[in-house]
């Protein structure tokens, strides 16, 4: 039998009468048209705009960001590939004044009538040296025949002669050379002047 001041008398006295903590819990309920604590349609709406507004502005944020580092990628790669392409410019710059020498040397010794093994090296190393700079996107600019380019060209001086047309290049004094699509030296020619009449 329970004794009087048993807790468990208690507990079971309250949960059998259905009394308890929710039997003294308070909900508050507001009639339609109470205002006490309540949000009107129009700051709803109010809140709703500003909501709105700030979404777009994020909208906006994260599409100018995604733009930016688009650019900066492509920005990157630009500037990579032109580290590989022309990053080799000045070394290819220097070793034309190589190449000018081999080639005026060969020449000298072309017009002595000059053979051998020594002109022979020579032509083999002129070659090896413009299939190295071939390989590195150097190419010589020869224009022999062709019009005067100012952008690819230096003229050193107008010569008149009934034997070309006007403007064209009659003798390449020193070949030019592009490595890849910009120019690395340009070519020093003689061109052709009307003759005076």
């Amino acid at each position: 039998m329970n004794e009087p001041n048993d807790p468990r008398r208690d507990a079971g006295d309250e949960t059998a009468s259905g009394g308890g903590v929710d039997e003294y819990a308070e909900t508050q309920v507001l009639e339609p048209g109470s205002h006490a604590g309540a949000v009107t349609t129009a700051e709803l709406e109010t809140a709703l705009a500003e909501a709105e507004s700030r979404a777009q502005a994020q909208r906006e944020q994260a599409l100018r960001l995604a733009a930016e580092i688009d650019n900066l990628r492509k920005r990157s790669a630009r500037e990579v590939e032109n580290a590989r392409k022309f990053g080799a410019e000045r070394l290819a710059g220097e070793l034309l004044a190589v190449v000018d020498s081999l080639e005026m040397g060969l020449e000298a010794a072309r017009g002595e009538g000059a053979g051998g093994a020594l002109v022979e090296g020579q032509e083999a190393t002129l070659k090896l040296l413009s299939n190295v700079l071939e390989k590195a996107g150097v190419r010589p600019l020869d224009p022999q025949g062709e019009a005067f380019d100012p952008q690819f060209h230096e003229a050193m001086s107008m010569v008149p002669t009934p034997d070309a047309e006007p403007g064209s290049v009659i003798t390449v004094v020193q070949k030019g050379y592009l490595l890849h699509e910009r120019l690395l030296r340009p070519a020093r020619v003689l061109v052709a002047a009307e003759m005076p009449g």
